[in-house]
């Protein structure tokens, strides 16, 4: 009975350990592992075993910033059973990453949390990090970016309901000119949409520069911003980076002029 109650406040209970087959991922990458789950010095009973993939994104309250999580994916392993004392249950998994999943730059967490559901116990719960790598298409935008001289200054995730499709926020990607644009451009931002592995929808903010008075207005109303959306599909990864910085440079040319 002694042994039972301190395990009902976390002393000699159950354990669990999730171990995933790999922490570097793309989205809409499988997400394969096994949680190990290890009995305590008494019986006892699991209403539920859950996994969430988790992240973190920021978002404006008049003036202050909060720092909000968001939970990707939650996903269900098992129904209720009896855990005896020692021993050890393994329960496999596998499930996609969501192609919403940000990418792990600029120290972006993105994590799997899994927790065991114990009545009157204090439940236990492990956090495993993973990497999350681009995907093939989004590589090709990045690298096209640089070769034309945008250079990456900052990666954030920001509240945005209306471009986030099933998740309440959108990653940005923020460049600062360093070659032809400089002078033209204050800063060019992208927001990546993986609509499938063969489809990725591409917004830019195109922050055109100032230009004297009229330009200094404009700045002020924030009326300087411009906006556009390209698609980039699965050919171009036969074709010569090139060809897609073609279609960003044609994109920008057409908002400066």
């Amino acid at each position: 009975m002694f042994k039972k109650f301190l395990s009902r406040v976390g002393i000699g209970a159950a354990t669990v350990d999730t171990r995933l087959s790999t922490e570097s991922l793309i989205p809409g990458e499988m997400l394969n592992g096994d949680v190990h789950i290890t009995g305590g010095d008494s019986s006892q009973d699991i209403d539920d075993i859950y996994l969430y993939v988790e992240t973190e994104y920021k978002r404006e309250y008049e003036e202050t910033t909060a720092t909000e999580t968001c939970k990707l994916v939650k996903y269900h392993l098992s129904e209720r059973f009896k855990l005896q004392p020692k021993e050890t249950k393994v329960i496999p998994f596998s499930f996609p990453l969501p192609y919403e999943t940000p990418l792990t730059l600029g120290h972006q967490p993105v994590y799997v949390r899994t927790g065991l559901d114990i009545s009157l116990a204090i439940d236990p719960k492990d956090t495993d990090y993973i990497e999350v790598r681009p995907h093939p298409l989004m590589e090709l935008v990045l690298e096209a970016s640089k070769n034309m001289g945008f250079q990456l200054h900052k990666v954030d995730c920001e509240y945005n309901p209306y471009l986030g499709g099933n998740v309440p926020f959108v990653q940005e990607f923020e460049f600062r000119p360093m070659g032809r644009y400089q002078g033209y451009l204050d800063e060019l931002e992208i927001v990546f949409s993986l609509q499938s592995d063969t489809l990725l929808n591409v917004f830019l903010e195109i922050d055109k520069r100032a230009r004297g008075f009229g330009g200094f207005l404009q700045e002020a109303f924030d009326m300087d911003e411009r906006y556009a959306q390209v698609q980039i599909s699965s050919d171009y990864l036969t074709s010569p980076v090139t060809d897609v910085e073609a279609i960003l440079e044609g994109t920008i040319q057409s908002y400066l002029s």
